[in-house]
Parts: structure tokens; sequence; C-alpha cells
């Protein structure tokens, strides 16, 4: 009897203890506070100082319930005794999605910029930076931003990363993150601009739209070899159109590479010749599919071996039709060589001669290290921030991407993405808003003739066009990599600026 007595209590000890350990809510790991440094610094730009404050780290952001959500990273450079009313500010981003801002800061933008072999692979470090003499510094304020799982920004607190990576996801917080960065430091005023790099493009504007809805209004925003539209950057099986569009860039790169025969003396005139074969030619040809007959299609692959470096051969057996990632194999298969998809000047020895696709992509591999090394010195050293987390120079968020976009005046979400649209809304509820567009010849990921068709095809009134500038380079994707784009890349930025100021 006092055996069962025992037994009892026992049992009913364990379903007391469980039963409390399950019914106890689950306790959240605390929400890391925001971290910054601040700094002083002086630089020379044009043989005149100008002395700035750096701040570096993190900056807490809140959902309209007032919860912590995420921590966004940014590096702000701020001109001190200057009037911050008049005084311009550039936010600014790379793209991905998933990529950090690295790329532009320690490029280009920032006042110190990463030492880098233009279309060599660097030594093994040590890796240098020097002060950045094509910085935009002296023209305005720079706030560079680590989108969400970029970065040091990550999600906290009720933050999940679902909230943050996707088309419209990305354009909300970055969105939030700006309005709260000129609120926090009284820039309300301040001329305001943004610069975007690639994906950058279609997050900037898409944000140019949602600031406008804020009634937040812009002078000027610089889209950096943007990609607006997802289906004309990529090849999607029968869609001719990436294949009109491409084909400047691949005779471009077979020009730089003398991988064809009788070369034109410049560049110009190469890309003259190709662009009005793509248009007059080579695009009406694939819209007739198999109505090609057999005697145009043979006329057609030879001039396109004519003009890219591919043999006739292999455009016909390609059906006239070459993926980017293939000609990046296949441009240079006789030396067993792969071109750069960023920057197609950069080439390195091809891992799989068999594969159609790049393994690896030489401009990154080149580039990559000196540029993060020079980076994380500079930040711990110089601009003294320490955070506790790694930098994620690629978020691992692209598997992860929502790419369905609502659309202004679109009731529902649509499956591709399209920022263009976004663009002309901005631009004609914005009519004083200029667009710079700036983009290199050599570049595979976003090629100048997809920018140059998606400018034609954006939906505004013909007195707004004259708001639009281009620049074009004799680089790649990063076109700031080659130092005489650098030179021109600033004096474009800098132009750009005084002409969108009152």
């Amino acid at each position: 009897m006092r055996f069962i007595i025992h037994r009892a209590l026992l049992c009913l000890c364990l379903v007391s203890y469980f039963g409390f350990a399950q019914d106890a809510p689950e306790e959240k790991p605390p929400v890391p506070e925001a971290k910054t440094s601040v700094t002083s610094h002086s630089i020379k730009i044009n043989g005149k100082k100008l002395s700035y404050t750096a701040t570096a780290g993190t900056m807490l952001m809140k959902n309209d319930k007032q919860e912590p959500i995420a921590l966004f990273g940014y590096t702000a450079y701020v001109k001190e005794d200057t009037n911050l009313r008049k005084r311009p500010i550039l936010f600014a981003y790379n793209g991905g999605p998933g990529s950090a801002s690295l790329w532009l800061h320690m490029g280009i933008l920032g006042p110190k910029r990463a030492v880098v072999k233009d279309v060599e692979f660097a030594n093994n470090g040590p890796y240098g930076y020097v002060v950045n003499e094509f910085t935009i510094l002296d023209k305005a304020d720079i706030v560079m931003i680590d989108p969400v799982g970029t970065g040091f920004s990550r999600p906290v607190g009720e933050g999940k990363g679902k909230d943050f990576w996707g088309t419209d996801q990305d354009i909300r917080s970055v969105s939030a993150f700006i309005k709260q960065y000129i609120t926090e430091n009284n820039r309300w005023q301040s001329p305001k601009f943004i610069l975007g790099e690639s994906y950058g493009g279609m997050r900037t504007a898409g944000v140019a739209q949602a600031l406008t809805n804020e009634m937040i209004s812009l002078n000027g925003i610089m889209l950096v070899s943007p990609f607006l539209q997802f289906v004309n950057g990529f090849d999607f099986g029968q869609t001719d159109l990436p294949h009109v569009l491409f084909l400047p860039t691949f005779a471009a790169t077979g020009w730089y590479h003398d991988a064809i025969a009788n070369k034109p003396s410049t560049l110009a005139e190469h890309l003259k010749a190709a662009e009005a074969f793509a248009v007059d030619e080579y695009a009406p040809a694939l819209l007739k599919g198999v109505r090609l007959s057999a005697d145009k299609k043979k006329v057609l692959a030879d001039k396109l071996a004519a003009l890219t470096g591919l043999e006739a051969q292999y455009w016909l057996d390609a059906d006239l039709r070459v993926n980017h990632q293939v000609f990046t194999k296949e441009v240079l298969s006789e030396t067993a060589q792969t071109v750069g998809r960023i920057d197609s000047r950069f080439k390195g020895n091809t891992l799989s001669v068999h594969s159609e696709s790049m393994s690896y992509d030489p401009m990154t591999t080149a580039i990559g290290p000196p540029l993060l090394a020079a980076f994380m010195d500079y930040y711990r050293t110089e601009l003294k921030s320490e955070q506790e987390v790694d930098y994620k120079v690629f978020g691992d968020v692209f598997g992860s991407w929502d790419w369905g976009h609502v659309q202004p005046n679109v009731g529902f979400k649509m499956p591709f993405p399209d920022t263009l649209i976004d663009l002309s809304y901005a631009m004609i509820q914005n009519p004083k808003m200029k667009v710079l567009f700036q983009q290199g010849y050599y570049d595979l990921a976003t090629p100048h003739f997809t920018t140059q068709y998606m400018i034609d095809h954006l939906k505004i009134p013909p007195a707004l066009r004259s708001n639009i500038s281009t620049a074009y380079y004799e680089a790649g994707h990063m076109m700031y990599v080659h130092e005489p784009s650098m030179a021109q890349f600033k004096a474009d930025l800098a132009t750009f600026i005084d002409a969108s100021l009152p």
C-alpha cells in the first residue's frame, strides 16, 4: 500500500513538473544593442582639405509596434562645420540580392579605397588601401548601407529573414532606414540622392517610388550597372530578347581579347556595327523561329562569328542562341580560359573544360580578397568599429528571396519583379528628380544594351527624358576598378549632383 502511494505521488510530481515546463513561455534571446564608433578625419581632394566625421556601426530598426526587428549596418561620412540643410547627402549600396556594400565603399565612393590591379589577380597580401582622390565626399555626405542579411546587418528581436528577403520587403526596409536616418540626423532639409549598383538598381527604383509615397523628395538617383527587369536580365529558354541585348557585349568581349578577325581599330566602331546588327538583322531573324531558312541562318552565323569570335558552326549548333554563361567559357576555349561575367576583360584558367557554365568568375576572385582585407583592416583600425558578428560579403539570402513585386496601382503581386514601372511613377510624381545611368561596356551581368533598352522603354512623358543622363565606360560591371574609369565616374557623379541642385 505504501509503495502504491509513493508511486502515485511520484507520478503526480512528474506530471506537475512536465506540465509546468510545457506551459512556461519560451525565453527569447536578448536584443543586441546598436553599436557605433564616431571618429574624426581629414582628406585632401583636388588640393583642398576637407574635415569629416565617420560614424560606423549599426542602427536599431523597429516595426509599427515599436518592437526591435533589425540591426542595420551602415557607415556615414559627414563633412564637419557645414550647413546640413544645404549639404547634399548620398545613400549608396550594392546589389545581389545579398551583396554587402564594401565594393562601392572601398572601390570608389569612400574616402579610402583598396588597391587593386585591374584585370589581374592580386598578390596574396598584404593588401593596401590609399586615400581615394576620386571620392564624392567633396560634393555630398555619404551613407553606405548594408541591407539586412549582408555586412553586419541582421534580423533581431521580432524580425525574421522573410521580413527582409524579397523585392518588396527589401524596398520597405531600406526606405525605412533612410527615413529613420534623416530623422535622427536632422537631414530632412538636405538635398537627397540614392546610388544603387546592380540589383541595387531594382531596389533604388522601388525605394524612389516608396519615398515619394512618404512625401520624401529625392534630388536624383544614380543607377550603376542596373538590374531593373527580371526577364530581360537572364536567358530564359526560348525568350529571344536577352540574346539580342547580350550580343553587343559578346562583341565587345571578342574585340577586347583579340578573338575576332579583322578587328576594327576602336571599340566604338565595333559596338556600332554590333548594335545595328542586333536590332536590324539578329532580332527579326530570331523572331521567325523555325521559319528562318537554312541559307539565311548560315549567313547570320557567319556574321555572328565575325562580331563575337565564336565559330560560325558553334552558332549554328546553338540555333543562333548562345547563353551568356556558355559564352564566358567558349570565347577563349582554345586557350582553356574563362572570361569574367562581372567584367569580361578579366580572364582565368578554366576549371572544367567540358562544362557549359563558368565554375567561378575571374573578376570576383581577382579583386575580392584585396577589397575585403582592406575594408576589414580599415574598419577596425581607422574607424575603430568592432562588431560581435562576422561581416557577410555575400549573405545567404538568394535562395530564400521572394521575387514577387506589387507594382504601383496594381492590386496583386507579379511573380517576376520589374521596377522600371516604379521608376516611371517616381519620375512622373517628382518631375524635378534627375536620373543618371552608369554602365560598363564589358558587363555580362547587366549588359549596356539591356540598360539602353530599359531607358528607351521607360514610360514617361517626352519632356521628362531630359532628366535622364547616361555615362558609359570601357570597363565592366564595377567600372571603377579601371583607373581611367574611376576619374570619369567621379566627374560624372559630380556633374550630376551639381546639375540636380536648386
